[in-house]
C-alpha cells in the first residue's frame, strides 16, 4: 500500500533567528516510516526539521513550518491508501514575522499568534472512501478523553494517544489505540521501531 506519513516539530518564524516550535523529536513518526517501509509497504515521509537519518528505502519531504507541512500534505493525499498524522504541528504562529533581527528593547514583548491550518481536520473533512486516517494525541492529562474528542472531530479512523511523558524525546513509548468502531488497544511498552511494528498489524489488519 501506499502510506504517508508525518513527523517532527514545525518552526513558525518570529525574525530570520527566532521561531516558535516544540520538543518533538520525529523519533515516532520515522519508526512508523522504518517499519511500514520494513513491512513493504511504498512509503512518503513528510518531515519537520530533526536530526534524524530517514529510514533507506523512504521518500522524504522536508517542511519547515506548519503552511510547509500543510501544502506537502495536501499535495500528497490523492493517492495515498493509508494516512498516518504523527507530526506535532503548530497552533499558532506569530501574525506578523519579521524580515530583519528583532532588537532587544527596555520592557516586555507581547506577540500576536494567528492560527495554522488545522491540517488533520483539512484531511479528515476530505478524505476518499477507502482511505484509511490515524491521528496522534499526545497529552498531559485526561488522556482517553481528549484522544476520542480528537478522533470524533477530525473524522479519524483510528487515534494513537500517549501521555507527553511516555513518548515525547524519548526512544521508548506507551500508546493506546483507539478506533470509530469502539474497540481500544494498548500496546505493549517498547522502543518505537516495536511499538511502530505493533501499532501497524493494528490498523492494517482488515486492510
Amino acid at each position: 500500500m501506499k502510506i504517508l506519513i508525518t513527523a517532527g516539530p514545525t518552526r513558525e518564524k518570529i525574525d530570520p533567528v527566532r521561531y516558535i516550535s516544540n520538543n518533538s523529536s520525529g523519533k515516532m513518526g520515522y519508526a512508523i516510516a522504518q517499519a511500514a517501509c520494513e513491512s513493504g509497504h511504498e512509503v512518503t515521509l513528510i518531515s519537520g526539521p530533526v536530526s534524524i537519518t530517514p529510514p533507506p528505502g523512504v521518500k522524504v519531504i522536508k517542511v519547515v513550518s506548519a503552511a510547509d507541512m500543510a501544502n506537502a500534505v495536501h499535495s500528497n493525499t490523492f493517492d495515498a491508501d493509508v494516512i498516518i498524522m504523527a507530526a506535532a504541528v503548530a497552533d499558532y504562529r506569530p501574525a506578523r514575522p519579521l524580515d530583519s533581527k528583532m532588537k532587544k528593547l527596555p520592557g516586555n514583548l507581547f506577540l500576536e499568534l494567528e492560527r495554522t491550518e488545522d491540517i488533520l481536520g483539512t484531511v479528515g473533512n476530505n478524505k476518499k472512501s477507502g482511505q484509511l486516517l490515524v491521528g496522534f494525541a499526545a497529552e498531559t492529562d485526561d488522556l482517553e478523553k481528549n484522544a476520542l474528542g480528537k478522533l470524533e472531530r477530525k473524522n479519524l479512523d483510528w487515534i494513537a494517544a500517549n501521555l507527553v511523558a511516555d513518548g515525547f524525546g524519548t526512544d521508548t513509548n506507551r500508546i493506546t489505540l483507539y478506533n470509530r468502531n469502539g474497540e481500544k488497544i494498548s500496546l505493549p511498552v517498547g522502543s518505537k521501531l516495536a511499538v511502530a511494528h505493533d501499532m501497524l498489524k493494528v490498523i492494517l489488519r482488515n486492510e
